[in-house]
Formats: structure tokens, C-alpha cells, sequence
């Protein structure tokens, strides 16, 4: 145990001196408080300690202690439906013993250490094992089995091994390692939050990661062990998007990260997470759900540790075979964490005062992400994917986060303030957002939707761009100086925009939309073009066509039940047929 003095109290940053023997990255006790904080700078025998908690009250002389250890979480069962701040502490549990403030110096264990949690060995004595098999399996939660693995680093045989229920910290087997020392084998296990957790092998991303959401399924999809980012000025929906994927994404886990969020928005997600049900397990959302809330009014400096908080647990999950999303909102203010602290270091800083390792850092948390093969003899995989939101300043994304960002990501949703500002939600601009997975995922969409899919959705983004061209046209000489042909073609872009890819977060049945319910608003919208480019080739007139009755039945599709979607689509199509074949008889009777 290693004890300095406090030399200097700068904000979130304390230099302490007498602290020659610490490491880089220990965790450290301020104070007569014990505050928590993480030794980021040595220079000789001073050390530079990031402060998770308010440092008003410290003054020269003060106590540090260093733990020795590095900043880690602790995994095992209990994770699930509970709610952390930045640095792993339980807040409903710190809201039951001290209230609804946090008391400075608080040092709550993360898992529950009195819950009874029954475990059902899988091994037994004289088997062998090393990291990442599993010992056995514990019931988490009514959709999560939570499999009890040999910690990475570990190696030996099974001398005991008892199926039973267990507090977290119980032992419940012994394990002989190489070196012949016996070692307690329990529920729970430590990692370092910023190392990332080995695995066997990475994997190309090959499945797509159905949110449901049809601007992102359909034209800018995301893979399962993908990375995106949302960037968008205030108020174009980057929150909603957030809850939106957390919510209707098809994955195992949602880890959701609250990262200098508003308070009123993480209260959104605690009162609406339990209440909703998952659509693919029926349970509530919950059930697959780990918070961690470090809100605006926490410590900034805790926001940089939530993000590596958020992503071990995740990628402990995705150890046991699930697919795993992370979701955090907002990286951008995790970055304005890392400057205050570069600023109070007295560092070199970079563009608009963000450090010059931004990219870098950001780079550490995305790179975690990926579809993996695990470790253990099963060759189990599990998958992680990262979404991360940005939130520049006045709607730039010019500026040094969301570039940095655009760097590593793979997916861009670009929420645009104007198509906010006209209620088309989700906001993402059709013309600047792109997905490079789109032709890797092509053959899943072939096999699972439909060999058009990629057809459908191509032509899709074709129309839209195509639109913004006529509409500088239209800007210059008016709509009328179109011919009926490019006149259909907006027509259809308008079709696309207002009854495909608008999309209300708060309606039972537009909230979520199945992939060939999508192919099939698609094939509605691409039919009646069809239709009616025939139709105009033999004469009609495009003022009635845009009239026709079926034009409001194709924009009311999104709210057909997706258990009649078929029959409805089936009615639209021959009502669709009957009026064009009767305004093309009426034309030619004229």
C-alpha cells in the first residue's frame, strides 16, 4: 500500500507527491473522504489523480492511499436490470442506505452481496479447463442464462464443484491451476475497465442488426459487432434514435450509457424500459437491460470512465455467446471530459482544445467492438456492437469529435435539424448519411428478405437524390416546367419520405417495423411507379394521377397491423391497378 500527501487540488485533478512506488491507472483513496480516483500521469514521485467525485474540501497534506489495483468492474449475476453511475457504484442501492443524493466517499459493492443466485455445475471433478469455459449457468434474469466462465489468464483442473444457491461471493468450487496453487472458484469475477477482454478470433460482420427503424434497416444498416455514429444538433432526435435501437434492436443485451445526459432523459428511459415489452421474448425490456447513468450534474470526470464501464460489462456478455449493443449518449460530452482534463494537466491541446489523443481514445472504444469467436472449447460466438452519439455544437460535424468519429465508424446517421424542425422523425438526412456494410450484408438480406431487397433499397436512395436535383430545378423555372415524367419521379420521392422512411417512436404499430413489411411498403411505392410511368406513357394526365385514392391507402400502410399486412397490400395493389386502368380508358375516351 502506497500513502502520498496531496500537493495540489486543480478540479477533478489532484497531484499528490510520495507516491513514487503506485502504478499508472491505480485506483487511489483522497482524502479523509476517500474519494474515488485514478492515478492518469506519474513524474517521479508525484502522481496526477483523476477525481471521480467532487474534490470541494480536499486541501494540502491531505491522505492518499493507493489500492494497488486498477480501475475494474466486477461481473457476475445481479448486472442485469440494474442501474450504475460511471464508475460501477449500484445508485439504487446507494438510494436505499443514504437517500436520493450521493454522499461523497461512498464505496457500494456493485452486486448485490446477500441475493441467493442458484448455479447448475456443468463441470465437475478432474475436469480440465482454461479461460472461457464455463463452469456452469445461473438463471439472471427470465431471457438472460448467465454462464459462470474461467476468468482469461487461468488454467487448471476442477477439484470441487457444487451445483446450489450462492451469494455472489460464495465459493462454489475450487480450481487447481498449472503451478499447483488451489484457487476458490465463485460467481463473480474483476476486470480492468480499460483493457479490453481477449477472444479467439475476430469475424467479418456477415448479419445485419435489425433495429426495425426502416431508414436504418432498409438504407443504412448497421451489423451485428458494427459501429455508428448519430451526430445531430439539439433537438433533431439523437436521444429517441438512442432509445429507439435500445429498445427494438434484435440483440440479447442492450448496455445503454448515459454519459452527461440530462437527468430528465435518463428518467425517460427508467420509467419506460420496465413498462415496455420486448418483441421478440415478451418480457420487459428490463430483462436484457444494464443503465449506467452519469448524468450533467455527476462529476465530469466520472463521464470518461462510463464509457469504459459500459463496454467491459458488455463485452463480458458477448463472452458468454449474446449479442450485445452498447449504446452511449453522448460521446461528445464524454469528450469535453477528456479537455477539461487535458486542460487542467496543462497538455499541448489540439483542435478546439480537445487533447491531441482524442482519436486515439475514441479509437480504444470503438475498436472493442466486433463479432468474435470466444474463448472456451464450445467456439461459441458473441457480438458487440457500438453507437455511439455525437452532439456538435450548432449542428457542425466539422468539428474534432464527430471527424474523429467519421474516422472509425462504419455507419453515419446524419439527423438533419431542418427535417426536425418539419416533424419528419427519425431525422437522418438520406443525402450525407451512408452505411459501408450495406453490400457485405447484401447476401443475409438475399437469403432472409428477398433477392430484390437491395434492389428496392438502392433505388430508394437513386429517387431521393435524384429529387434534390429536380428540386433546383424546380427552385429556378417551377414544377410545371417538368415533364410528367420527372414530375412522377418526385411524386415517388415523396411517397418514400412521407409513408417509408417517416416513422413515429410513439405509435403502437409505426414504432417498429419487421423487415418484409418493409420490403412490401418498398414494392407498394415502387408498383404504383410502375403503374404509373405505363400509365403516363399512354397518356394520363400526372395532376390526376398524384389524386388518386390509392395514394392516401399506400401512405396509411405503416399503420396496418403486421398480422393483416399482407391482405391489406394485396387489396391496395388491385385497388392500385383498378384506378390507373380507369384514368388510362377515361384518358383515351377524351
Amino acid at each position: 500500500m502506497v500513502e502520498g500527501k496531496i500537493l495540489k487540488v486543480s478540479g477533478p485533478l489532484v497531484i499528490a507527491e510520495g507516491m513514487r512506488n503506485a502504478n499508472m491507472f491505480d485506483v487511489v483513496r483522497v482524502g479523509d473522504a476517500r474519494l474515488i480516483g485514478e492515478i492518469i500521469e506519474m513524474h517521479g514521485d508525484r502522481a496526477s489523480i483523476e477525481v471521480y467525485e467532487e474534490t470541494a474540501g480536499l486541501g494540502r497534506g491531505d491522505k492518499v492511499v493507493s489500492t494497488g489495483a486498477p480501475l475494474s468492474v466486477e461481473l457476475g449475476p445481479g448486472l442485469i436490470t440494474s442501474i450504475y453511475d460511471g464508475i460501477q457504484r449500484p445508485l439504487e442501492a446507494m438510494r436505499e442506505k443514504y437517500g436520493s443524493n450521493i454522499i461523497k466517499g461512498i464505496d457500494e459493492p456493485a452486486l448485490d452481496r446477500d441475493k441467493l443466485w442458484h448455479f447448475e455445475a456443468a463441470l465437475g471433478y478432474g475436469d480440465t479447463v482454461s479461460a472461457g469455459d464455463v463452469y456452469g449457468t445461473v438463471q439472471e434474469s427470465e431471457v438472460i442464462t448467465h454462464k459462470i466462465m474461467c476468468p482469461p489468464g487461468k488454467k487448471g483442473t476442477v477439484m470441487e464443484l457444487y451445483s446450489g444457491d450462492f451469494r455472489v461471493t460464495d465459493r462454489i468450487g475450487k480450481l487447481k491451476l498449472e503451478d499447483g496453487t488451489i484457487e476458490d472458484i465463485m460467481l463473480v469475477q474483476k476486470w480492468p475497465v480499460r483493457r479490453s477482454r481477449p477472444y479467439k478470433q475476430k469475424l467479418p460482420p456477415a448479419e445485419p442488426m435489425i433495429t426495425g427503424q426502416r431508414p436504418i434497416d432498409a438504407l443504412f444498416p448497421i451489423a451485428k459487432g458494427g459501429t455508428a455514429c448519430v451526430p445531430g444538433p439539439f433537438g433533431s432526435g439523437k436521444t429517441v434514435v438512442q432509445h429507439q435501437l435500445a429498445k427494438w434492436s434484435d440483440v440479447d443485451l442492450v448496455v445503454y450509457i448515459g454519459c452527461g445526459e440530462r437527468g430528465n432523459e435518463m428518467t425517460d428511459v427508467l420509467r419506460e424500459f420496465p413498462e415496455l415489452t420486448d418483441p421478440r421474448t415478451g418480457k420487459s425490456l428490463m430483462e436484457r437491460t444494464v443503465l449506467i447513468a452519469n448524468t450533467s450534474d455527476m462529476p465530469v470526470a466520472a463521464r470518461e470512465a462510463s464509457i469504459y464501464t459500459g463496454i467491459t460489462i458488455a463485452e463480458y456478455y458477448r463472452d458468454m455467446g449474446y449479442s450485445v449493443a452498447v449504446i452511449a449518449d453522448s460521446t461528445s460530452r464524454w469528450a469535453e471530459a477528456l479537455r477539461e482534463m487535458s486542460g487542467r494537466l496543462e497538455e499541448m491541446p489540439g483542435e478546439e482544445g480537445y487533447p491531441a489523443y482524442l482519436t486515439s481514445r475514441l479509437a480504444q472504444f470503438y475498436e472493442r467492438a466486433g463479432q468474435v469467436v470466444c474463448l472456451g472449447k464450445d467456439g461459441r460466438m458473441g457480438a458487440l456492437s457500438a453507437i455511439g452519439a455525437v452532439s456538435p455544437q450548432g449542428g457542425d460535424i466539422s468539428e474534432p469529435v464527430t471527424q474523429a468519429t467519421l474516422r472509425i465508424v462504419k455507419v453515419f446517421w446524419g439527423l438533419d435539424s431542418s427535417l426536425a424542425y418539419r416533424r419528419h422523425f427519425p431525422a437522418i438526412n438520406w443525402l450525407n448519411s451512408y452505411s459501408l456494410y450495406r453490400d457485405r450484408l447484401e447476401p443475409w438480406f438475399a437469403e432472409h428478405v428477398s433477392p430484390k431487397w437491395m434492389e428496392y433499397t438502392g433505388r430508394c436512395l437513386k429517387t431521393l437524390q435524384l429529387e434534390d436535383s429536380l428540386n433546383e430545378i424546380v427552385k429556378l423555372v417551377g414544377v410545371d416546367a417538368l415533364s410528367a415524367e420527372d414530375r412522377l419521379t418526385l411524386e415517388s420521392a415523396r411517397s418514400i419520405r412521407e409513408d417509408f422512411l417517416q416513422q413515429n417512436a410513439f405509435e403502437d404499430e409505426d414504432c417498429y417495423t419487421a423487415l418484409d413489411k418493409q420490403y412490401c411498403m418498398m414494392g407498394l411505392v415502387f408498383t404504383f411507379e410502375d403503374k404509373a410511368r405505363r400509365a403516363i406513357a399512354e397518356g394520363a394526365n400526372i395532376d390526376k394521377l398524384s389524386e388518386l385514392p390509392v395514394r392516401e391507402r399506400i401512405g396509411r400502410f405503416k399503420a396496418v397491423p403486421y398480422a393483416d399486412y399482407k391482405t391489406e397490400a394485396e387489396k391496395i395493389t388491385a385497388e392500385m391497378t383498378e384506378q390507373l386502368n380507369k384514368l388510362v380508358q377515361d384518358t383515351k375516351l377524351v
